[in-house]
């Protein structure tokens, strides 16, 4: 296969602005047992038949090019809802074999994690996140149209029974239905010694009805956060990770209080990070998105199961992240929404 004619011949996942993909995220099943407002409607979406998913041994002759031929050191499982997976268990034990290991995560809303926290914790997973954006029941009911929110605690408490490491929490705020509890939520997940992360809602929704207007930026976090809480930067390198972290202290007792904790904000749309990222998806029908807002994919799938081999694989998805945009252009005039909903994705 001829290199595209500015693309080096080099092993590493590069693009043409020197950013070299480290952290590949994998999508498992575009299947989600929640119906949140901001990325799926209430009767759900078309989702892809069995066969058009990727196998174990597909997902895992993926990761381990990704490991051994790109030098990615993090392997991260998405969904949809990855705990659909019945297969989730062993994906983890394979992937976790493979040498050199890369630290292995996974993004769910832990419905059913409780019964299989234990098992993917002897299977090699090192680390969970959940998605959650309320402790109140109304509330959680209100955003995800099911009323499932003592499943979703009872997973992150057997997270902690099952030795893993401490959970980081996903949440998105909304106005109106739930950026008042902001100050709520954190003093639970300082209080459970969980790491709190606030996203920024992106225009990821299938309804299409993303407005910025509407949106909580960073900026409104981090004024509802201060009502209660003094926000100090971590002095931590960020070292590519889109949330910026900040230390935790008690307003009221000033700067020279203990530190309860960290929080997090990811602020794709409002403070982008795309200059320092190195991610790299495999959407769960095997094809490579550069970018999550990508309007194209590179499919990897069909090509293996047409017969390619592993070289031929590699090159494939080095053109397709060399290809990769500068940055997302959220911000710029004329951008235009996926038509892939992030369920369809992958985070």
């Amino acid at each position: 296969m001829a290199l595209p004619a500015d693309r080096p011949a080099a092993s590493a996942l590069l693009d043409r602005f020197g950013r070299e993909a480290t952290d590949l995220r994998i999508s498992l099943t575009d299947r989600c047992n929640l119906r949140c407002t901001y990325c799926m409607p209430a009767e759900g979406l078309p989702f892809l038949a069995p066969p058009a998913l990727m196998s174990l041994d597909e997902i895992t002759r993926f990761a381990r090019i990704a490991v051994t031929q790109f030098g990615v050191r993090q392997v991260r499982f998405t969904g949809g809802e990855p705990l659909l997976r019945k297969d989730l268990v062993e994906i983890v034990r394979a992937v976790a074999a493979l040498d050199p290991r890369p630290e292995i995560s996974l993004t769910t809303n832990a419905i059913g994690l409780s019964s299989r926290a234990q098992a993917l914790a002897d299977a090699g997973l090192d680390r969970i996140n959940v998605s959650l954006d309320s402790i109140h029941p109304e509330t959680f009911a209100k955003i995800t149209r099911r009323p499932f929110l003592d499943r979703v605690l009872g997973g992150i408490d057997a997270v902690r029974a099952a030795g893993l490491r401490s959970t980081k929490i996903n949440a998105v705020l909304m106005p109106g239905i739930n950026d008042h509890q902001a100050v709520e939520l954190l003093e639970w997940a300082l209080a459970g010694g969980h790491q709190l992360r606030f996203i920024e809602q992106m225009p990821l929704d299938a309804d299409h009805t993303w407005e910025r207007e509407s949106m909580i930026t960073a900026a409104g976090i981090r004024e509802r956060l201060g009502v209660r809480y003094l926000l100090t930067a971590d002095d931590a390198p960020r070292d590519g990770a889109p949330a910026e972290l900040f230390e935790v202290r008690e307003r009221a007792l000033g700067s020279d209080s203990p530190v309860l904790g960290l929080v997090g904000i990811i602020a794709s749309v409002s403070e982008p990070f795309c200059a320092d990222c190195r991610r790299t998806r495999l959407t769960a029908e095997g094809a490579v998105r550069s970018c999550l807002f990508s309007h194209t994919e590179t499919d990897l799938l069909g090509p293996l199961r047409a017969g390619a081999d592993d070289t031929e694989l590699a090159d494939l998805w080095r053109s397709a992240m060399w290809a990769k945009p500068s940055g997302h252009q959220m911000n710029a005039a004329g951008f235009t929404q996926p038509d892939r909903p992030m369920s369809a994705i992958g985070g």
